[in-house]
């Protein structure tokens, strides 16, 4: 009985140590997710081999670095310098992703921490870079799909075989001084008046010269109708209509040739 004791003790303390090497060996990835193998007693970082989603078995010594290898973003507000000096606040956001099957050299060039390392110092360059070629009124206005494309493309320049791709740039807004914007804010106001108002011009002047054009026209009509009149149409037509009226059911007297011109002439009642 005494060795029962001693011998149980040597196997729960075996089974103890199996259980943490065994929980230390097996190793879940998440969706969207990517492993990079770690060995801190043969050679670091494993480059060649990204690992998937699903369970792994890791030999205990050796770690297993998972990072999110679908597509992400990042939103932060930056200030900058515009054409002329002036300093404006950008807020914006990018998309990117980590190129899947390099995650081992994004991590062993740039280690664990390359979003702070090397994705936010590309694109506040990027930032710096395109926005101080723009006047401030450019940036509140027209200027912002430009602008996003041209940050995009400086970044995409930045990071190039950096093993880190960039989607996506969104400018969501620009900050100027109250006091320049108001300014700019008037004139866009004053312009947008402006065009208005040449708009109105000029469909007054387009009415008008209908109107004249109209009237252009019925007088040359009349002119021409009057011209082609003579008395004998005249005549003519007057004796077509004292023959329809004389179909007309109501009593009358009709007295031909006793009108003026000679025209005919009705006497009647109901």
């Amino acid at each position: 009985m005494d060795r029962l004791p001693r011998i149980a003790l040597p196997a729960v303390f075996i089974a103890i140590v199996l259980i943490i090497l065994l929980s230390k060996s097996i190793v879940r990835i998440g969706p969207g997710e990517g492993g990079v193998l770690f060995r801190p007693a043969g050679g670091g970082v494993v480059t060649d081999i990204t690992y998937g989603e699903g369970w792994h078995i890791v030999a205990p010594w050796n770690d297993m670095l998972i990072h999110k290898v679908r597509q992400q973003s990042i939103s932060d507000e930056m200030n900058v310098l515009s054409v002329n000096g002036l300093e404006v606040k950008v807020n914006g956001t990018i998309w990117f992703e980590p190129e899947y099957k390099n995650l081992g050299f994004l991590i062993k060039t740039k280690g664990e921490e390359y979003i702070l390392e090397l994705l936010n110092p590309a694109i506040n360059a990027a930032a710096r870079s395109v926005v101080g070629r723009y006047t401030p009124e450019q940036l509140y206005s027209s200027k912002r799909d430009v602008i996003e494309q041209e940050i995009l493309d400086e970044v995409r320049n930045e990071l190039e075989g950096q093993f880190l791709n960039v989607k996506r740039v969104l400018v969501e807004d620009v900050k100027l001084p109250p006091t320049i914007k108001e300014a700019i804010e008037r004139k866009l106001k004053q312009e947008q008046e402006s065009l208005e108002y040449e708009f109105r011009l000029v469909t007054a002047k387009k009415e008008a010269e209908k109107v004249t054009i109209e009237a252009q026209g019925k007088a040359d009509a009349n002119r021409i109708l009057s011209a082609s009149l003579t008395d004998k149409i005249l005549q003519d037509k007057g004796i077509d209509a004292t023959l329809e009226l004389s179909k007309s059911p109501n009593s009358k007297v009709v007295v031909v040739g006793s009108g003026d011109s000679g025209l005919p002439l009705i006497l009647g009642n109901n």
